[in-house]
């Protein structure tokens, strides 16, 4: 199950029904795009479509991944965004900072290029 309020916008991260409500990932996120639900009246966390960029400028994998203790942050097969997507996302959410041009992406700077990240395999 999604946990995903805005159901039709691309979203390639998605924070499933395991989610323990411990909120260690809303701090972590860069966009702010990890929410608690309370000002929708929901009692689970869901992350907003329109604000993640799956930590793309930013990290070298997805920052809630990695802070999940039950792994519950995961990639949603079935909507795929590209890495100059996300790039340019950020970019726009972000427009005071600096970030790489997509060719100067690093492991370190975006998940497409970190083979070595916690959940490269899924």
């Amino acid at each position: 199950m999604h946990k995903n309020l805005k159901k039709g916008t691309p979203m390639a991260t998605i924070i499933t029904d395991e989610c323990i409500n411990c909120g260690v990932c809303e701090p972590e996120c860069p966009n702010e795009a990890i929410d608690d639900g309370e000002g929708e009246g929901l009692d689970y966390f869901y992350i907003d479509p329109e604000l993640c960029t799956e930590c793309v400028g930013f990290h070298g994998e997805e920052a809630c991944q990695e802070v999940c203790p039950v792994d519950c942050c995961i990639p949603d097969e079935d909507i795929v965004e590209t890495e100059e997507e996300l790039l340019e996302r950020a970019k726009k959410l972000h427009p005071e900072d600096t970030f790489p041009a997509l060719d100067d992406l690093t492991n370190k700077t975006s998940l497409f290029r970190n083979p070595d990240r916690k959940n490269a395999n899924l």
